[in-house]
Order: C-alpha cells, then sequence, then structure tokens
C-alpha cells in the first residue's frame, strides 16, 4: 500500500520543479495573455479538485448524518477559507503584476515575497494531497489509490505552469537562471512536506476526516477566487484565461473519474 505514498509526494513538486526549469530553455519573460492562459488553467484545475476528490468525499464519509451530512463540509470549508485569510494577512508576500504587497509590513525584497505568494499558494494543495492519502492508506470512506493518484497528477499538472510563471520574471528581473530556477523549486517544496506531515499524523485525523478533506477545498478555492481569477482576468482578451480555466476544470474531472 505504502508503494502507491511516493508517486503522490512527489508528483506536485516535480510538477513545479519541471515548470521551473522553463527559464533554462525560453529566451524571453512570458507574455501577459499566456500568464493569464497559465492561471486559468491552474485555477479550474484547483477548482474541479476541490470539488470532485475533497468535498463530494467528504459528504460520502458523513452520510451516517442523514440529512445533517453537509455539516463537516461546511464547516472544514469555513475553516479552510479563514486560514488562508489568516495568513493571507500576515506573511509578507507580493503578486504577480502588483508592486503593492499584502501581509503584515517587512523588510523582504521583492522576489522573496514573490516566492512567498507561490508557497502560500502551495501550502493548501500539499494538504490535499497529504488528506488524500492519509484517507486512503487509513481506509477511510471509498478513497482508492487511483483518486489519490489522480489528484496528485491534477496538480502536478497545474504546477507546471506555476514553476514557469515564477522562475521566469524572476529571471527577467534580473536574477541567474539557475537562482530564479532554485526559488522556484524552493516555491513547491512546502507540498510534499505538507502532505508527509500530514499522512505521518493520519491515525489522530482519521475521526475528523471528512472536516479535513473540506478544509482543504476551503484553502484552494480561497487561493483560486483571492488570486487566479484576478490574475486571469485582468487586461485586454481575459477570455483566454476563462477558456484555460475550463480545460483545467475538465481534465481534473477526467482525471479523477478514469483513476478514481
Amino acid at each position: 500500500m505504502y508503494r502507491e505514498l511516493l508517486p503522490g509526494l512527489l508528483l506536485p513538486f516535480l510538477g513545479t520543479a519541471a515548470g521551473s526549469g522553463c527559464v533554462f530553455c525560453m529566451k524571453h519573460d512570458l507574455s501577459r495573455g499566456v500568464q493569464r492562459a497559465l492561471t486559468g488553467f491552474a485555477a479550474g484545475v484547483m477548482t474541479a479538485a476541490s470539488i470532485w476528490s475533497l468535498i463530494m468525499p467528504a459528504m460520502e464519509m458523513a452520510e451516517g448524518m442523514g440529512k445533517l451530512s453537509f455539516i463537516p463540509a461546511v464547516v472544514g470549508f469555513w475553516c479552510g477559507v479563514l486560514f488562508l485569510l489568516l495568513l493571507d494577512s500576515l506573511i509578507p508576500h507580493l503578486h504577480m503584476n502588483t508592486d503593492k504587497a499584502e501581509g503584515l509590513p517587512s523588510r523582504l525584497t521583492r522576489t522573496t515575497m514573490m516566492v512567498l505568494a507561490v508557497t502560500l499558494h502551495n501550502l493548501p494543495e500539499g494538504m490535499a494531497v497529504g488528506i488524500v492519502y492519509a484517507g486512503f492508506l487509513s481506509g477511510a470512506g471509498d478513497m482508492t489509490a487511483g483518486g489519490a493518484l489522480a489528484l496528485a497528477l491534477g496538480i502536478a499538472i497545474q504546477n507546471f505552469p506555476e514553476g514557469a510563471i515564477i522562475s521566469m520574471p524572476l529571471h527577467a528581473e534580473g536574477k541567474g537562471k539557475a537562482r530564479a530556477f532554485a526559488d522556484g523549486v524552493l516555491s513547491g517544496a512546502v507540498e510534499p512536506l505538507g502532505a508527509l506531515l500530514t499522512i505521518l499524523f493520519a491515525r489522530l485525523f482519521l475521526p475528523v476526516m471528512p472536516y479535513l478533506l473540506s478544509f482543504a477545498a476551503g484553502a484552494m478555492i480561497y487561493v483560486v477566487v483571492e488570486e487566479l481569477i484576478p490574475e486571469m482576468s485582468e487586461g485586454e482578451h481575459s477570455n483566454i484565461g476563462v477558456v484555460l480555466f475550463s480545460v483545467g476544470f475538465t481534465l481534473m474531472m477526467i482525471l479523477d473519474v478514469a483513476l478514481g
């Protein structure tokens, strides 16, 4: 059973690393249109993963509560939203295409705050993978190795453009390619670490697994609505982001059904 664990832990991280590697083979920074398209794709994958891989399993695991089976999903979802809201308010970070930092005032450099923004984004993704694999390893609900792998693979796919979106602008702002690549990879390191810690404490989490699944969903949806959707919709030709959102949503839905 533990043989299925390693790919789930590594895939999202490898997706970020592969995307960051684009800095070595692309001469120019990503255009705004390409950034919008990639951001829209990532938003679609995260939204679909939140629904099919997290919220729906949470409700199925709580079906013994009858008509109140929505309670764990609602409570966990809001806890996830509020948790990301708290982190968003405390951690200094800087989103792409903006000069105004968010979070507490700090003297951190612009590039450091850009990396922190992507790291903050990746945190709920690592939690989601860890919680789903913890549910599979503990036998909770109807979670399967294929379903857990589908989530890890979907997040890895959407992490590829995220890696490029962080490393390419860093290089364009003057950082060397190796340093920009390292910063992009570092931003994704939180995912396998968060997933592994969640799995290690799986037995403690088992009684509240439905709440944790929806907690991860709430955190991911917060990132989508607060960061990704505004970025994919800004400027002209914002329909590019909408179309790629739909592609990402559809792809994640297919993966979850086909592998689950």
